[in-house]
């Protein structure tokens, strides 16, 4: 496993079931699919790998059939997804038109930007991804952004605010963008590698539009509960937005800078998937078949009742990422399986868990962004030959005993 601060936290705050799930696909992938293919394969040879599985490592058999398989399933469970989300997509969509409206001689709490002004400034970001010579986005391409972005913003934002956060279906939304943008502009004649290109952008920006609007509208229901005046948030908002997309954009260059994206400091496996499903529907050379395996084990998934997404997801990445997602989820569920003098003290020692965990996953963020400027300077101060793997394991099980430390500590905050 991948002794990261950032999975340990990412485990504690999904918890066990979750963290479950996707070590259950992880298992699937590593310790059945994969020795079922060289078992069965032996001295055959199939594409991608065009050698005999017999003559494949481990990492060469999960990055040629496993990967594909696991991006069939995570496709595959997305729209899964977003088709049991249909009624409610409808229906919450329907209720939002009705009561799409301005706002004059209303409340302080009830004050919201205008309508229009929201259009006009939806309208003027689309021209300017269209004329923005660095962003390959065409005229089709900028009408579809804001046809899917409209859809997708108003459905987002209705589906978190009345369900909450994990019920909005960001992977379906995007993947389904993907499929369709792509079988757009390949009908259009608009292929190769400027196509491509152009169907990642849409698919990208309806991914921030639908998870922006779900964010936004959770902060304008907190807002609602303290009191806020909603057009001042939203104000801060856009405030806020335009500055994290410029440090967040000069991140992603830094660590490009550094080691390159889909290198093995980099896997990037998102990205990775996004790739995939493009180049497989506007070239059609992805091994069809291998997908089509992921696909029918997500519905399998889905038939007996297992989340088919988190599962997917551990079928597609690393085992090494899920592993230690699942020590977090085990000190998760043992933390709520003690016995507690209150209630009260069982939520403040599982949000201390959830404080210290966030922290961990902010801090490793924070810390790759000094390793890589690190890396572009030139400056190694790797400790890998010097602690070594069981050197990692330990600095793992101190970050746990000290995490279980501060969850059982008395935290004081001030008001």
């Amino acid at each position: 496993m991948d002794v990261l601060p950032a999975l340990l936290g990412v485990g504690y705050i999904c918890g066990a079931r979750v963290s479950s799930y996707m070590l259950g696909g992880a298992v699937l992938g590593w310790f059945v699919i994969m020795p079922m293919l060289v078992l069965v394969g032996g001295d055959a040879v199939m594409y991608p790998a065009d050698v005999p599985f017999s003559a494949l490592s481990t990492w060469d058999l999960w990055g040629s059939f496993v990967r594909y398989i696991g991006a069939g399933a995570v496709a595959a469970g997305g729209i899964i997804g977003l088709i049991k989300s249909l009624p409610l997509i409808i229906s919450t969509f329907t209720k939002a038109m009705k009561g799409f409206g301005g706002g004059s001689g209303v409340s302080r709490t009830e004050k919201t930007l205008s309508v229009p002004t929201a259009m006009i400034g939806a309208l003027i970001t689309a021209v300017l991804l269209w004329f923005i010579p660095s962003i390959p986005v065409n005229l089709p391409a900028a009408i579809m952004i804001v046809i899917f972005g409209f859809f997708f913003a108003v459905v987002s934002a209705r589906m978190v605010g009345l369900v909450g956060s994990s019920n909005n279906p960001v992977s379906g939304m995007a993947i389904a963008t993907l499929l369709i943008s792509t079988v757009i502009l390949k009908f259009t004649g608009f292929t190769g590698i400027a196509g491509m290109t152009t169907a990642i952008c849409i698919g990208t920006v309806i991914c921030i539009v639908a998870a922006m609007a779900g964010d936004t509208s959770q902060d304008l229901k907190t807002g609602y509960i303290v009191g806020a005046t909603p057009y001042w948030q939203q104000i801060g908002e856009l405030i806020g937005s335009v500055a994290a997309a410029l440090a967040i954009a000069g991140v992603l260059y830094l660590l490009n800078a550094a080691w390159g994206y889909g290198s093995s400091n980099i896997p990037a496996p998102q990205a990775t998937l996004m790739k995939m499903v493009v180049e497989g529907v506007m070239e059609g050379n992805l091994p069809w078949g291998l997908v089509f395996v992921g696909a029918f084990i997500a519905i399998a998934a889905e038939i007996v009742g297992v989340p088919v997404l988190p599962f997917a997801i551990g079928l597609y990445l690393p085992i090494h990422l899920s592993t230690p997602i699942m020590v977090g989820g085990l000190i998760r569920l043992w933390v709520e399986k003690r016995k507690f003098n209150s209630e009260k003290r069982r939520e403040e020692v599982i949000g201390n868990g959830v404080l210290y965990s966030s922290g961990m996953i902010a801090g490793e963020g924070l810390m790759g962004i000094i390793l890589a400027l690190f890396a572009v300077f030139g400056i190694n101060i790797s400790l890998n030959g010097l602690l070594g793997n069981w050197g990692g394991i330990a600095f793992f099980v101190v970050l746990a005993a000290i995490m279980i430390k501060f969850m059982f500590g008395k935290v004081k905050y001030k008001q």
